[in-house]
């Protein structure tokens, strides 16, 4: 299973106290595995409360051993790097063990549009699922609920029949039975196109397919029928007359669920550095998980998103009535979904030491969605604004074109990578900077910084525009030159001239624009340049007259007292001994 338990480990080990078990929701482990093996199962729950509970006390308590992931599950969350498909595999097995109520009673969650007629009472056809799917948590009022083009729609049923009174007083009585009910047709439409329908169902199971990539909304529709029997006995005292009369209705009842069918199409641009190097760039207009550059899979680049898996909890408990009392009770049947958050942890690489380099990240910077993760769910979202990681750009040593392969955020959505034209690779060429002290005094210096194509000898001209993405083919480009914490740029000629009025030596570096805007693009490159004012003659004079005046009170100080010492010492005082 692919998770990260680092930090997870530390949570354990620093929460030792006995708390009380969770409740009902979600199931204890290994009570109800649903397809999962019990470290599979215990990553489900991150709406679950995180109050660790030691092994022996939860032996005690339930009855049962739980692994190693199952005691971290039980004091914090777990996250995943890619969507899991732990929580379809959940919800299609738990969903057989939702059951519909009889004739007289129906079945319902408590978020159901509640439908009521002459005799078919309490209906309604709800959602119960949708998968493979991810729910993105982008800002405090953008959840979309991003649904592969491929699926699977399930979907709960149920209504009860309300038969009439009969009447026995008097010389006439009435007598109602029942006798037909049934669920006619269940449908999927997508607006109005229906995409699939089946005979009637209490739990009807959909697999749908939708193209493009946009947002719409389907629809779980039911029609249901019922007959009543009416029968009108009446004693005329010589005889009885019978009356029978049959009743019949027809309901719609319907739920709809909004989504965004997410479709990736992916357009990589490559480059090739100057020492073998490779570069690779890749944009969506969505959010999607990142890529990998080799055909086994081991280096990678990923972007903000990460994932926790978490229960529908508006199928935590269930009604049951028979229209004159409600029971409320726990469902035997919850719909777990995969959830996408921007992370602290941000964008990655991988292996983390010797793999790629992550050149640049960028999309919409967006607010903390914070807000919507919900309670009881321990992830590291981003705390304050961030940046979308929709465009990622990385330098690798080694990338397999043929294998690249671009993953969505959505379970099994992978994008369809159009490889660019022959020729269309950018070309990325060394550099040459050259540092040079024009002129120079006892105060300041002026250095020529020129910078120019290592290869062909042309002048690199630096735009003020320092966007990441230029347009191709522009004489001017994004990029500077810093030297003594300024940033310069070069002129048509390709060279720039910088004032300097600090001694010292100085290094000037070359930043470029990104590979992605410019073809030729080039990569960094430095010179220095030494500057001191004993480096000219008139530095030199200068610095002897400075020396020369800072001695000046000593020289009076000596000249005063040698002719102190002749007027008040002894006269032979400075007169050597024969």
């Amino acid at each position: 299973m692919d998770r990260d338990v680092s930090l997870l480990v530390v949570a354990l080990l620093v929460t030792s106290v006995i708390a009380p078990v969770a409740t009902a929701r979600p199931p204890a482990s290994g009570t109800d595995d649903n397809g999962l093996n019990k470290n599979e199962s215990a990553t489900l729950w991150s709406r679950d409360t995180d109050a660790f509970v030691n092994n022996t006390e939860f032996q005690r308590r339930t009855g049962d051993d739980r692994t190693l992931t199952g005691a971290l599950a039980n004091g914090t969350d777990i996250t995943f790097k890619r969507p899991p498909a732990t929580a379809a595999t959940w919800t299609r097995n738990d969903f057989e063990d939702l059951q519909p109520g009889s004739s007289k009673t129906s079945v319902y969650p408590s978020h159901a549009n509640l439908s009521d007629g002459a005799f078919i009472q309490d209906a309604h056809a709800t959602v119960f699922s949708v998968h493979p799917s991810t729910r993105g948590h982008l800002t405090s009022g953008e959840t979309p609920l991003y649904v592969a083009p491929n699926g699977t729609l399930r979907g709960f049923v149920d209504y009860r029949v309300l038969i009439p009174e009969g009447d026995d007083s008097g010389a006439t009585t009435v007598q109602w039975s029942l006798t037909t009910s049934e669920i006619e047709e269940v449908r999927l439409t997508n607006e109005t196109t229906v995409l699939a329908s089946a005979d009637g169902s209490p739990t009807p199971t959909f697999d749908y397919n939708l193209s493009g990539n946009r947002n719409t909304t389907l629809m779980l529709e039911a029609e249901i029928s019922v007959q009543l029997k009416e029968v009108r006995r009446t004693d005329h005292g010589t005889h009885t007359s019978t009356d029978v009369t049959y009743h019949t209705e027809r309901r719609n009842v319907s739920d709809s669920i909004d989504i965004e069918v997410y479709n990736l199409t992916a357009y990589p641009s490559y480059a090739e550095y100057p020492n073998g190097d490779h570069g690779i760039a890749m944009f969506q207009t969505r959010p999607w998980q990142g890529y990998t550059l080799t055909e086994d899979g081991n280096v990678s680049v990923r972007g903000v998103w990460r994932f926790y898996t978490a229960r529908d909890t508006d199928w935590d408990t269930l009604v049951k009535t028979n229209g004159s009392t409600d029971e409320e009770m726990d469902s035997d049947a919850l719909p777990v979904y995969v959830h996408a958050y921007p992370s602290r942890i941000g964008p990655r690489a991988e292996p983390v030491r010797d793999g790629p380099k992550i050149l640049d990240v960028w999309g919409p910077t967006r607010p903390t969605p914070a807000d919507t993760i919900g309670e009881n769910v321990n992830v590291e979202v981003v705390n304050q604004s961030y940046t979308s990681s929709y465009g990622l750009a990385a330098r690798a040593d080694q990338v397999n074109r043929e294998s690249v392969h671009v993953a969505g955020i959505v379970r099994n959505v992978n994008a369809t990578v159009i490889q660019p034209e022959a020729g269309a690779e950018r070309q990325v060429r060394e550099s040459a900077l050259t540092v040079e002290v024009l002129e120079q005094n006892e105060n300041q210096a002026t250095v020529r910084i020129e910078l120019r194509d290592n290869e062909t000898g042309a002048p690199i001209v630096l735009g003020e525009n320092d966007s990441r993405v230029q347009p191709i083919g522009d004489r001017a480009r994004a990029g500077y030159v810093t030297i003594a914490d300024r940033r310069v740029r070069t002129n048509a000629s390709g060279v720039a001239t910088v004032t300097l009025d600090q001694p010292g030596i100085y290094t000037a570096r070359y930043h470029p624009g990104s590979w992605l805007g410019h073809n030729p693009a080039y990569v960094s490159d430095t010179a220095t340049a030494r500057w001191h004012p004993l480096g000219t003659i008139d530095g030199w004079f200068a610095f002897i007259f400075e020396v020369g005046w800072q001695f000046i009170p000593f020289f009076v100080m000596f000249y005063a007292g040698r002719r102190l010492l002749r007027m008040l010492g002894p006269e032979d005082i400075f007169q050597r001994n024969p």
